[in-house]
Parts: C-alpha cells; structure tokens; sequence
C-alpha cells in the first residue's frame, strides 16, 4: 500500500504515513481493484465496509425495477463511499455502486473505526473527525443534487448544474466528471432531449460545448 498516498486523503488527514501504515493494521484494511463498469456494490446488499477511492473513480446509481437509471454522485480519488451503510448494522443497500473507470479501492471496516483500538487509539478521534466531515460532505453533494433537479424544464437543470460547476471551479469555462449519458442520467433527463436543448443554448449563445468541456458566455 502506498502509505503516503493515503496519509493525505481526507479521511486520513493530519496523521503521517506511519500513523496510516499503523491504522490500516487495525482497520482490517483490504485493497481490491475495479474493471470499467464492473459492479462493487449491489442493491440489498449488506456492508460492514466503507471503501476509500484510491485510483479512478466510482458511480452512485439508482437503478428502479424497469431498468431506468439515475446517478446520484461520482466518487473519484481519496473520497469515500457506503460510510452510511456500513454504520447501521444489517441495512441494505438502496444504490448500486459501479466503476466509472478502472478503480483501486481501499476497504476499511467501519466498526474498527468506530471502536477505540488499543494499538491505535491516539488516532481514533481524529480519524471519527474526519469521516464526520466527509459524510457531511457527501449530504451536502445529494442535497446539490435534489437543487438541479428541482428545475421542471430540461434547461432549467441544466442551467443550475452548469452554474454550479462554473461557481465551484471559479471559472466561466471548465470540465464536468461526466459524459453526456451519465449528465443525463445525473439530471434525471432523457439523453436525447438533453442533448437537443444543449444544441439549442449553444445555437443562442448561451454556452460552448464540446463532450465534457463547457463554456459559459457572457
């Protein structure tokens, strides 16, 4: 394991990679790597992990019975997912947690984390800290998402999305972490209709697209 790399993601963030290399120990620590579109969590299932993203990136989704899928987030590196999950002992899962990409996962056991460890425990109530912080992180991106979608015209979400990134990346042009079916599937949108009234603010002016890069005009 890459004890550096890992001392400096959030969850891990003011110990030294000794600390990490200590932690990880008592942590029950595992990693696993993801081919593209390969599932990591299913629907229903019960975890008593959470996974830590140490390479590539993950997807959020919300698949109902008739196959129409919503994607709720996009974890990428040195952010965590099934934190929630993994804290209510015997819940089910109710999102699907797909690679975006091929993915390393690091997968720690949230009970290790949550009870004082002997070896470990000058660390514990930093390594709680932290995890507070990116869950509450986590809420506030689902809570971004129910904002974009709350717009009843394909343009409106739009509008609210981009407005977001340009806001978030302090520039008026910018990259977004998806492509044109996953933007969809993230609006709550059909890709197609999406896709036309992307042709139709870029016909008035109103952005430049190209795939995942956009421009907002003045």
């Amino acid at each position: 394991m890459d004890f550096v790399q890992i001392s400096k993601t959030v969850l891990f963030q003011g110990t030294r990679p000794e600390d990490a290399e200590a932690m990880l120990k008592c942590l029950e620590a595992r990693e696993k790597q993801f081919q593209k579109d390969e599932t990591i969590y299913y629907v229903g299932d019960r975890v008593s992990e959470l996974g830590l993203v140490l390479s590539g990136s993950v997807l959020i989704e919300n698949d109902d019975l008739w196959g129409n899928r919503s994607i709720l987030d996009r974890i990428g590196p040195g952010q965590i997912f099934a934190e929630t999950y993994a804290c209510v002992p015997g819940e089910k899962l109710l999102v699907t947690v797909t690679a975006a990409e091929k993915t390393e996962v690091l997968f720690l056991n949230v009970g290790k984390i949550l009870r004082v460890c002997t070896n470990a425990c000058s660390f514990h109530a930093r390594l709680i800290r932290n995890l507070l912080t990116l869950s509450a992180r986590k809420n506030l991106n689902l809570s971004r998402r129910i904002f974009h979608t709350s717009a009843k015209s394909i343009r409106g979400r739009l509008l609210s999305y981009l407005s977001w990134q340009a806001v978030k990346q302090g520039s008026r042009e910018f990259d977004i972490p998806f492509n044109r079916q996953q933007l969809a599937d993230y609006l709550g949108v059909d890709r197609s209709a999406m896709s036309a009234e992307l042709g139709k603010m870029k016909r008035e002016g109103l952005i430049q697209v190209d795939r995942s890069h956009f421009r907002m005009e003045e």
